[in-house]
């Protein structure tokens, strides 16, 4: 009986900072991302720029926009690259080294259906379980347009609609965010 000895080696992070373009490290894998559309990347920078906003009026921590990394250490994954994200604590040249607090992950035209659903459940507990508080599911097709997540009840999302105003408590604590600005 023979045994298969695999000689693929695990991608590192070393491997995922010589990457161009956005890209996260799972499976021992770089899978990079394709640029999203004019919604998504507008819902993003919306959501950056007032995070940029409430940091300067009330620090606490850092508005993270698109194409950052973050580096985790779960058994299948290495890192994440939201879409914004809220991050409590020190800023370098490198990756930031942990979760970030609060997550935003805006739906691009191909993420919907069976198969991207699984995908983005999975994404969040793996968000979880690096010590990611709150994570967005922003769907700017359907009528639940922000679905917030949190740690501390990963199966019942808040819903927010048009004309709402959406939140990412205790992640960004009092941090507050007009649906509308969405689609701007």
């Amino acid at each position: 009986m023979s045994t298969k000895v695999s000689t693929q080696t695990k991608a590192t992070i070393e491997d995922l900072y010589r990457v161009q373009g956005k890209a996260e490290l799972v499976n021992g894998k770089v899978v990079q991302f394709m640029p999203t559309g004019g919604k998504p990347g507008r819902a993003s920078s919306r959501i950056w720029r007032s995070l940029d906003d409430y940091e300067f009026a009330f620090g606490g921590g850092h508005a993270v926009n698109d194409n950052v990394g973050f580096i985790v250490d779960l058994p299948h994954r290495g890192s994440f690259s939201p879409d914004a994200a809220w991050w409590v604590g020190d800023v370098t040249m490198k990756f930031f080294d942990g979760a970030p607090a609060f997550a935003a992950e805006i739906r691009s035209e191909n993420d919907y259906g069976e198969a991207a659903e699984k995908e983005m459940a999975a994404k969040r507990r793996d968000y979880f379980d690096a010590g990611t508080l709150v994570v967005w599911d922003v769907d700017l097709i359907g009528e639940d347009v922000v679905r917030v997540y949190r740690a501390s009840d990963p199966d019942h999302p808040t819903i927010y609609r048009r004309n709402d105003i959406a939140e990412a408590e205790p992640a960004v604590p009092g941090w507050r965010f007009p649906v509308d600005e969405l689609f701007c």
